[in-house]
């Protein structure tokens, strides 16, 4: 196997194991086993463990069985993606270059336009790109440990429709164009905590 192919296979050994665990199709509790699951998938064991072990640094399992998370520990994780993506985008303003400027308002153009899968992706750039302007790779790192909760967050925002979603989007974006440190920073933050608002209201229905 090439390691193209096997980087693949990975990736969707990863994707598949996230999104039943999300959907409810694989339980909070349940213990994960890597034949079956290897079996079912028509893979070999290794992308699976990898993919077991991304999840755990993730957060969704832990000792090899499905977490899962209560509202105030999702509450808990999101907190910190605010703090750090708030001061993301205060140093996006600060040294953010005309380029990724460009690649963000394409972001939101697409996510006006697109499919719900575009726009789940473009969301996704969007906020990777204002993360990578923070210039620190420990808030990388961690905003990445975080990625299976912010896609479950973002599937709920984007097929849920969440009102003026793009509409903020935009205006981080004139914020951060415009270099105002501030204004962008308490602009991610409240956008953010809409964001998990609106999951903890679904959760409720």
């Amino acid at each position: 196997m090439t390691k193209q192919s096997s980087q693949a296979a990975y990736n969707h050994c990863y994707e598949q194991i996230r999104d039943r665990i999300l959907n409810g199709e694989l339980p909070g509790g349940i213990k994960l086993v890597e034949e079956r699951l290897a079996e079912e998938m028509g893979v070999s064991r290794t992308p699976v463990r990898e993919s077991i072990r991304r999840l755990e640094q993730e957060g969704l399992i832990k000792q090899k069985r499905v977490v899962n998370p209560t509202d105030d520990e999702l509450r808990h994780i999101f907190q910190v993606r605010i703090l750090l993506e708030g001061f993301a985008s205060r140093c996006a303003a600060s040294y953010m270059d005309e380029a990724t400027l460009n690649k963000l308002q394409q972001c939101i153009d697409i996510a006006r336009k697109g499919e719900d899968n575009e726009t789940m992706n473009a969301n996704k750039e969007f906020h990777d790109l204002i993360v990578q302007a923070s210039r620190n790779p420990e808030i990388v790192n961690i905003i990445d440990r975080m990625q299976s909760i912010i896609y479950l967050f973002r599937k709920a925002v984007v097929y849920y429709k969440r009102p003026f979603l793009i509409d903020e989007h935009q205006s981080i974006l004139d914020a951060i164009r415009t270099r105002d440190a501030g204004t962008a920073e308490r602009l991610m933050q409240e956008h953010l905590q809409a964001d998990l608002d609106f999951y903890l209201h679904l959760g409720r229905r």
